[in-house]
C-alpha cells in the first residue's frame, strides 16, 4: 500500500502494480500488487470483500414466504405516488424545488452516509458529518444505519448467491423490489448474523438513531417534508404531502434499488467480467453516483466509487466538500496503475472504445 495526500484534505490511494511491453506495445499485466486484504485492513474490515469459499446448499431453494404487510405499503406507496405525478401541474414552484432538496438530503443519507461511510468506511467523517448524514438518512427511510449496512455487507461478501439478500440472478423484479416484499433467504439471514458490526455498533450516533428509528422516520420522512411546504408559503396540505413526501420517498427508493437491478443486468463490465455489476450512467444519474457498479463491486473500498470523479457523482463532489471544510478525511482511492492493470486482467475490453 502507498499513501498519497492531497493539499485540500488526506487522500488515501491504495495499489501499485508493475506491468512489461508486449509486442504489440500494450501494457500487459505480469504481476498485480494489490491484495484486497491488506487494503481491507487498512480499514479494519474484510467482510465486504467477496467470499469465494460460500457454497450454495444442495437441494430445493426454500419456498416463498410473502410479507403481505410490505406488499400492501408499497402498494399503497406507489399509488401516492402516482398521486403526486398528477398534482405536479398545480403545486407551487417553492414546492417542487423543496421536494428536490429532500430528495437530495435523503440520497445523500443513503449514498454518502450509510453506503459510502458506514458499510464500506470509505472516507471518515467528523461527528457534525455524521449527524447530518444520519438525519438525512432518516429522511430517505430505507431502515436504520445499521440494518442497511449489515444487509450491503452481506451483498457484497455473498453476491448474486443465495446469501445475497438482492440476489439479482433471481430476476429483475426480485433485485429491485421483490426482495422486500417476501421473507429472507435463511442463508441471508445466517451470514448477516455472522458478520463483524463492531464498528457500527461503536457508532454511538448510528446506535442512537437505531434506538428511535421509528420516530425519526415519521418526523423527518412524511412530517418535516409535509409541514414545511404548507406553513412557510400556504401550499395545499394534500399536494405538500403527495409530493415532497410520497412522491419524493418513492422516487428515492426506486433510485436507490435500479443500483441493484439495472446496474446488476444493464451496461459493460470494463474492471470485471466475471462479476454481474455494470457501469449503468443512468443508474449513475438518479442514485447520485451508484451506478459505477462494476468499478464498485472490484473496488468496493474506493470512495468514489467510480475512477470518473464527479462525473455523474454528485456524491463524490458532496464528500470532497466536506474534506474542503474539514468534516471529512482519509478518503481511499486506488490508483489509476492499479484500474489499468485490472481492466487489462479481467475487463470486457470495453474500456478500449471509451
Amino acid at each position: 500500500l502507498s499513501k498519497e495526500f492531497s493539499s485540500a484534505a488526506s487522500t488515501t490511494t491504495v495499489g501499485t502494480v508493475t506491468s512489461r511491453m508486449a509486442r504489440n506495445g500494450d501494457a500487459i499485466l505480469k504481476k498485480e500488487l494489490i491484495n484486497h486484504e491488506d487494503v481491507a485492513g487498512d480499514r479494519g474490515m474484510v467482510d465486504d470483500l467477496f467470499d469465494e469459499t460460500y457454497k450454495e446448499k444442495e437441494g430445493p431453494k426454500p419456498p416463498l414466504r410473502y410479507v403481505w404487510r410490505n406488499i400492501i405499503l408499497m402498494s399503497l406507496l406507489h399509488l401516492g405516488a402516482v398521486l403526486g405525478l398528477v398534482l405536479i401541474p398545480f403545486a407551487k414552484i417553492q414546492t417542487l424545488a423543496w421536494a428536490v432538496l429532500c430528495f437530495l438530503v435523503s440520497a445523500l443519507g443513503i449514498t454518502a452516509g450509510s453506503h459510502r461511510l458506514w458499510s464500506h468506511r470509505s472516507y471518515k467523517a467528523t461527528l457534525p458529518l455524521r449527524i447530518f448524514l444520519t438525519i438525512a438518512n432518516s429522511v430517505a427511510f430505507q431502515n436504520d444505519i445499521y440494518e442497511w449496512v449489515r444487509d450491503h455487507r452481506v451483498h457484497h461478501k455473498f453476491s448474486e448467491t443465495d446469501a445475497d439478500p438482492h440476489n439479482a440472478t433471481r430476476g429483475f423484479f426480485f433485485s429491485h423490489i421483490g426482495w422486500l416484499l417476501v421473507r429472507k433467504h435463511p442463508d441471508v439471514i445466517e451470514k448477516g448474523q455472522k458478520l463483524d458490526l463492531s464498528d457500527i455498533k461503536a457508532d454511538k450516533v448510528v446506535m442512537f438513531q437505531r434506538r428511535f428509528y421509528k420516530p425519526s422516520v415519521v418526523l423527518l420522512c412524511f412530517v418535516m417534508p409535509t409541514a414545511v411546504p404548507w406553513y412557510f408559503w400556504n401550499e395545499s396540505i394534500i399536494i405538500s404531502f403527495f409530493i415532497p413526501a410520497i412522491l419524493r420517498y418513492a422516487v428515492g427508493l426506486n433510485a436507490t434499488w435500479l443500483v441493484n437491478s439495472a446496474a446488476h443486468m444493464f451496461g459493460n463490465r470494463p474492471y470485471d467480467q466475471n462479476i454481474n455489476p455494470r457501469e449503468n450512467p443512468l443508474v449513475s444519474l438518479g442514485a447520485l453516483g451508484e451506478g459505477f457498479h462494476n468499478y464498485h463491486h472490484t473496488f468496493p473500498y474506493d470512495y468514489s466509487t467510480s475512477e470518473f470523479g464527479w462525473r455523474f457523482n454528485l456524491t463524490t463532489a458532496f464528500i470532497d466538500l466536506m474534506c474542503l471544510l474539514g468534516l471529512a478525511s482519509e478518503r481511499k482511492r486506488v490508483s489509476k496503475e492499479v484500474i489499468l492493470a485490472r481492466k487489462m486482467r479481467t475487463g470486457d475490453g470495453s474500456h478500449k472504445s471509451g
